[in-house]
């Protein structure tokens, strides 16, 4: 990798932190480039060099660390219920640490269509990366080969949204990551055991 390429990494990760920081206090709508491209000292045009609106942003403080936790479930030596769950717990897990306030503000701007084009992007992400798990049960032979495995990925899916936006709502009047293990715990066996091979 060049000096160059080097730099340009360290200057889009600046902007990553910088708006984090910012968005999380402020809200993404209170927020200006300019003041992100303030806190590190760079110029309003080496923003757009890296997105092409604020919104961006947003999604991609989020990417990198979600290949992430999908990876760490894929590499994980355990039974599929306990590789979904900490794919799922994890996934929550990340969501509360990064804040309510960011979370609120994704989920304002994704469910938008006029703000954001490609919102289903990372929905569509999130049912791939559980429905690559399920695959590699299937795969394995953990699973059967007759195991619906686009449902059973948009359901989860679904149960993991479904409790984000309950939890933005709640102002985070309770733990994401905790109620998440607690669905692992109570249901997420039950909901596979009959697909599993014996």
């Amino acid at each position: 990798m060049t000096n160059r390429q080097l730099a340009a990494m360290e200057t889009k990760k600046k902007l990553l932190e910088a708006a984090k920081k910012i968005v999380c206090e402020k809200g993404l709508i209170n927020t200006s480039v300019e003041e992100i491209t303030k806190a590190c000292g760079v110029s309003n045009g080496t923003f757009y060099t890296y997105f092409k609106r604020k919104e961006d942003i947003v999604f991609a403080l989020s990417k990198e660390m979600y290949q992430e936790i999908y990876e760490q479930a894929m590499a994980y030596e355990a039974s599929l219920t306990e590789r979904l769950s900490l794919y799922m717990t994890r996934f929550a897990e990340y969501i509360e640490k990064s804040s309510l306030k960011l979370c609120q503000e994704w989920v304002r701007n994704v469910v938008d269509p006029d703000i954001v084009k490609d919102g289903k992007d990372k929905l569509y992400a999130d049912i791939g990366s559980i429905k690559g798990l399920l695959e590699y049960a299937v795969q394995n032979g953990d699973l059967k080969s007759d195991t619906p495995v686009d449902l059973l990925a948009e359901t989860f899916a679904d149960v993991l949204y479904g409790q984000m936006l309950c939890w933005d709502i709640s102002g985070g009047a309770y733990s994401f990551e905790a109620r998440t293990e607690k669905f692992c715990e109570n249901f997420l066996g039950a909901i596979i055991e009959p697909y599993l091979l014996q």
